[in-house]
């Protein structure tokens, strides 16, 4: 049989996906050439070409080659790609048996004595997003524990019923502050900083505001209006205003509309707040609720300290 000679020259091998240095000297491609700008070391002994686009899902994949069979990818990267929000971290984590291990540059292992169960997600082996949400417990705080799973629920990928549950029934590290932030978790949160605009409202003492609350048609029951937090009973929402929303003129002209006729029409007073009300005047924040509600008609509220821990701010008072 006649090799065609060109055939030979052929790669055997996706260089669009993670794939070994022996990988590559079995595809007939140099050293010299494997360590040029043509591609990109992931991680120790794994390499991509350099014209893809680095994302969370192929470094996990990387590193799910290097690892041991087990591997199952974890903590900060199982949130990501579940669609979670929390800060960053430059490694990529995964669970191994406690005799395994795998410390490479740019991979984190933890290792149990009974890793858990995994599931196929993205094509990736990977925690279920309950056993994510504990596993982060040691490595972020209250408010941050809130968003993960706000961002959980929005995605679909869980309930605040099985977060409540799973933290429940957890036996490792910070489970009080766990079962805490299961209990604050809601549904129909539609953003990172609306649910930390909700847990300031809430450790600061104030009364917790309904989550995506929907303003009817009296007579045809349609919905003419949704606030991301409201206390209906005072005719009060509290509105966080991303950038994007007032760098879209047309959507934020489309949401001055409707607060202009809800407010004439149907009594609504509205607070909205941008992130430096979060990020550096977290107390000028409160007290601009706290005043919208005595207006409308409810007693003020002295504030607990507790959310000077989350929300430090640059205010000195």
């Amino acid at each position: 049989m006649t090799t065609n000679a060109a055939s030979l020259d052929l790669e055997p091998l996706d260089l669009r996906t993670p794939f070994t240095s022996a990988e590559a000297a079995a595809a007939k491609i140099s050293r010299r050439r494997l360590t040029s700008a043509e591609f990109v070391r992931l991680v120790q002994g794994i390499y991509i070409s350099r014209n893809v686009t680095r994302t969370v899902k192929i470094r996990a994949t990387a590193a799910l080659r290097l690892a041991p069979p087990v591997a199952i990818i974890s903590h900060h990267t199982a949130a990501l790609l579940w669609g979670g929000a929390v800060p960053g971290s430059s490694k990529i984590h995964l669970i191994l048996p406690a005799k395994l291990n795998c410390q490479k540059v740019g991979i984190q292992s933890h290792r149990f004595l009974h890793p858990p169960k995994s599931l196929l997600h993205q094509g990736i082996r990977i925690t279920d997003p309950d056993r994510t949400f504990c596993d982060l417990g040691s490595y972020l705080d209250l408010v941050e524990l809130v968003v993960l799973g706000d961002r959980f629920v929005r995605r679909s990928v869980t309930t605040p019923e099985r977060l409540r549950f799973e933290a429940n029934n957890w036996t490792g590290d910070h489970a009080t502050v766990l079962r805490r932030a299961a209990l604050l978790v809601r549904e129909g949160v539609d953003s990172p900083p609306e649910s930390r605009l909700r847990m300031l409202v809430v450790l600061a003492g104030l009364p917790e505001l309904t989550v995506n609350d929907k303003i009817r048609h009296p007579t045809t029951g349609d919905v003419e209006r949704r606030f991301e937090l409201a206390h209906e009973a005072l005719r009060l929402a509290i509105e966080y205003q991303g950038r994007h929303r007032r760098d879209a003129e047309d959507v934020w002209a489309s949401d001055i509309e409707r607060e202009e006729e809800v407010r004439e029409r149907r009594d609504w007073r509205i607070v909205q707040i941008i992130s430096d009300g979060l990020n550096k005047r977290p107390l000028l924040t409160l007290r601009r609720i706290d005043q919208a509600r005595v207006q409308r008609g409810a007693h003020p509220v002295v504030f607990r300290e507790e959310w000077r821990r989350f929300f430090p701010g640059d205010e000195v008072n």
